[in-house]
């Protein structure tokens, strides 16, 4: 098949996360197994308008939020390219609304609706509401409008169920599963100090706020017998207000912050650490738990959807289920001061994490792909 892909973002966009990750690698088990694949997605400052990686034809268009929506219109209907067999409509609060333009067969590419994230917007005051506002109540309405009849694929359960909610019928969704690459390492000792990990992008959405409030908890607890490794990237005001809010819980000595880091890196940082820390309010699957997991390190997290599909409660992990830091950090403690539970979690997660390979995952999606072709 030739196959065509919107998606906001792709692979070497700044903010590209784990739907990007998941995406690509898709994309690439599609190509090797004989189809063209064509990502059109937005452009970000000094990006190639035009790329092949991994076999996947990239076309990069317009800015992420609504300008490259445009110009996937434009490009699709006017501008010079094959005939596509199918075509792919990842959602990102803001889908391609490719029902009302496309008449080929199509799949819609879904990790979480929005929902209340659209309240933790990054848009200053006063523009902020309008985000907060018109996501909240037009979101649910172009699933009902534009989607019903639009097959689904997901990542987890929980969005399946938040899908069927809002109009699609259950028999539409496809739930496969995301899989990790694990960069070969060799596993280092642990740090002999107590090491927690935030991996993700620091946003309010992912709840960095929250795990530095419940690491401060930790720190008192434990008479300051701790340390706070937190992974990821950030907007540089708000990396300056994180930065701030250590310092005025006095923690700042305990904490390092090591911004984006590679992938080798990444996964020693973890092999070293004992916990990692994920408050998001919200997530697809969950994909840096699974990565923990495969280091041996359990994961503490809200009762929130994705995280509850990908950490097993109290066997690779512990799912808090009042949302508030002083749950985490009681957990956190308590998971540390057992021995015996500890290790059993760490060999838990690592068998946990052997299920998940993107082999598995675009084996998967092919044969959604033949389904859909001859639906």
């Amino acid at each position: 098949m030739n196959i065509l892909i919107f998606s906001w973002r792709g692979p070497s966009h700044p903010n590209a996360g784990g739907a990007e990750i998941s995406t690509h690698e898709h994309a690439k088990g599609w190509v090797g197994a004989g189809h063209e694949v064509t990502l059109f997605t937005s452009a970000f400052a000094g990006c190639r308008k035009e790329e092949i990686k991994d076999g996947v034809k990239i076309i990069r268009r317009g800015k992420q939020i609504l300008g490259v929506q445009w110009e996937a219109f434009k490009w699709y209907l006017f501008g010079r390219h094959s005939r596509f067999d199918l075509v792919i409509d990842q959602f990102h609060g803001i889908p391609f609304f490719t029902p009302i333009f496309v008449r080929t067969k199509k799949l819609a590419f879904i990790h979480e609706v929005t929902k209340e994230v659209w309240k933790l917007n990054p848009w200053r005051v006063p523009m902020n509401w309008l985000p907060s506002v018109l996501g909240t109540f037009f979101e649910p309405l172009i699933f009902k409008l534009f989607y019903t009849r639009v097959p689904f694929m997901t990542v987890s359960n929980s969005t399946k169920k938040d899908l069927v909610q809002w109009g699609i019928d259950s028999s539409q969704i496809a739930v496969i599963f995301n899989g990790i690459r694990i960069e070969k390492i060799n596993l280092l000792k642990k740090e002999k100090k107590k090491t927690l990990v935030f991996l993700g992008a620091l946003s309010k959405d992912k709840g960095i706020e929250e795990a530095i409030e419940a690491f401060q908890l930790i720190d008192q607890l434990e008479l300051k017998q701790w340390r706070f490794w937190i992974i990821g990237k950030a907007e540089s005001r708000y990396l300056e207000k994180l930065k701030q809010q250590c310092m005025d819980l006095g923690i700042k000595k305990s904490v390092t912050f090591w911004g984006f880091v590679s992938e080798k890196k990444k996964f020693e940082l973890l092999s070293k650490s004992h916990i990692v820390i994920n408050s998001s309010i919200r997530e697809g699957w969950g994909l840096v738990v699974i990565e923990a997991a495969s280091m041996g390190v359990p994961t503490v997290a809200y009762n929130v959807p994705g995280l509850r599909d990908s950490i097993l409660n109290n066997k690779t992990g512990i799912i808090c289920f009042k949302k508030t830091p002083t749950c985490l950090a009681s957990e956190i403690v308590n998971l540390i001061n057992d021995s015996e539970k500890y290790q059993q979690m760490s060999t838990n997660a690592r068998q946990w994490s052997k299920r998940f390979a993107w082999d598995k995952s675009t084996k998967s999606s092919l044969l959604l792909l033949k389904h859909l072709t001859y639906s």
